[in-house]
């Protein structure tokens, strides 16, 4: 193991100190020396500016706050009718993805959480559905070239609590399941805590096939290398010991539609010496030779898991593992926050960590808070993306207001959203987190989720190239 607070990309210890403000509203986030790092490679190739787009504007709906020049349309909400005629949009809509479609059209295919109280069900249609009595899975809507909807259907049904997932090099959604639960609990007929495969183009073609071989836990979100093909996979534990960092290795890589469905290893990440990952606090440090060890029984047929015998050298856990992207050559993934109180080794308010195959190295890339005295204000970055203009886009999960941050190439830290919606009174408002952040191919326009009340919005303004 090499133990090392060298920033990558640079050669030497270095730290900077990023400090935003939208208003009365503190942002604080530190990063490694170099944080053009976390975006070369990728399609995004450009700069934003200093101070990303200016301050956010109260939206007389009440609805969506964006920065002056920007503005949103209303996509779906929950409990409106499917123009499928299948039934009402459902509640809880969480992670999502744009895909291109025929004559500039795009597919969104976007998750619903939904436990077995949710209010509004994800429909069950012939075809499309796993276990009658799951209640979530993902519903599917195609747009124009202007953000108009045209279709908007049941894409799966009968899943549970389908929290985030990734799209594949081949143009579909990999959902995942964050439950643990099995048949005979919660009133369920069939195991659940698996991925499942959605083409966003025709969902009969994908069905409601349960990717077995990838693991049965409380999954949030992958990440496909388009080059080896290799799944990396985040678990959201709520409880100690808390969730494992996977990757699976498939048979048939970059196979296509259905490939997964051939099986393949499944592993989980050993980082030598570090038996939980939030007591690593200083960004840029890196370990070197990470190790990968086979899962004992990746069905967790009677043991989940994370309590499962990876031998005497264990295995290393973090709490809140949630989002999980590729960026270059590299997959990064998202720690949302620690806490002692919960039961993890250290504190922290959020951490974005990167992963190098061909060298085997991780690296500490981003730490929020509490080291300065501002935080996010709801503490916990979760569902992230790049964005064409070569930055961040990180979804806030917390308490109070909600916003979208954008985070530059240069580490500059902006507002890009506020979710003012769901508000009762104003002495007393609530706030739905955001979910599922995407853009659309040719990046133009963002398209985000509120959680509760389900809603998905498509932003368009003078995104800087």
């Amino acid at each position: 193991m090499s133990a090392t607070a060298s920033a990558p990309g640079g050669s030497g210890s270095t730290r900077r100190q990023l400090l935003a403000r939208t208003g009365a509203l503190g942002v604080s986030i530190a990063f490694a020396g170099n944080v053009t790092e976390l975006f070369t490679g990728t399609a995004a190739a450009q700069n934003l500016g200093h101070s990303g787009y200016g301050p956010l504007v109260p939206d007389p709906r009440g609805l969506l706050d964006l920065p002056k020049g920007f503005s949103y349309r209303v996509l779906s909400r929950e409990g409106d009718q499917l123009r499928s005629g299948e039934g009402k949009v459902p509640s809880h809509c969480d992670g999502m993805s744009a895909f291109g479609a025929r004559s500039g059209r795009v597919h969104l295919v976007r998750n619903h959480e939904n436990r077995v109280d949710a209010a509004i069900p994800v429909p069950t249609v012939k075809g499309l559905t796993y276990d009658p009595e799951g209640k979530g899975g993902c519903t599917a809507l195609t747009l124009d070239g202007r953000d108009h909807v045209l279709s908007e259907r049941v894409a799966i049904a009968g899943t549970a609590v389908n929290c985030a997932g990734g799209p594949t090099p081949w143009g579909t959604w990999l959902t995942c399941e964050e439950t643990e639960d099995k048949a005979g609990t919660n009133g369920y007929t069939k195991d659940h805590g698996f991925i499942f495969e959605v083409d966003p183009d025709n969902p009969h073609r994908s069905g409601a096939v349960p990717l077995t071989a990838m693991g049965r836990f409380q999954h949030e979100a992958i990440a496909v290398d388009p080059k080896r093909g290799v799944v990396y996979e985040t678990e959201d534990a709520f409880e100690r010991p808390f969730g494992l960092f996977y990757r699976f290795l498939p048979e048939r890589p970059l196979g296509g539609l259905g490939s997964l469905r051939a099986g393949g290893r499944l592993q989980a990440m050993r980082v030598p010496g570090v038996p939980d990952l939030s007591t690593i606090q200083e960004t840029g440090t890196t370990f070197d030779r990470i190790e990968w060890v086979d899962v004992p029984d990746p069905l967790a047929a009677e043991t989940a898991i994370r309590f499962q015998d990876f031998g005497p050298k264990g295995i290393t856990h973090a709490q809140k593992l949630e989002g999980c992207y590729w960026g270059g050559r590299s997959v990064y993934f998202v720690s949302s926050f620690a806490r002692r109180s919960d039961g993890s080794a250290a504190d922290h308010y959020g951490q974005i960590w990167r992963y190098d195959p061909d060298e085997r190295r991780l690296t500490l890339v981003i730490v929020f808070g509490p080291d300065t005295d501002v935080q996010l204000p709801g503490e916990s970055p979760d569902n992230i993306c790049l964005a064409p203009s070569g930055g961040l886009m990180v979804c806030e999960d917390g308490n109070g207001a909600q916003h979208v941050f954008g985070v530059t190439r240069r580490g500059e830290v902006y507002a890009m959203a506020r979710n003012a919606q769901n508000i009762n009174t104003p002495e007393e408002p609530e706030w739905g987190e955001f979910a599922g952040v995407t853009f659309s191919p040719d990046g133009g326009t963002m398209y985000v989720n509120c959680y509760d009340p389900g809603t998905t919005f498509a932003v368009t303004g003078p995104w800087r190239r």
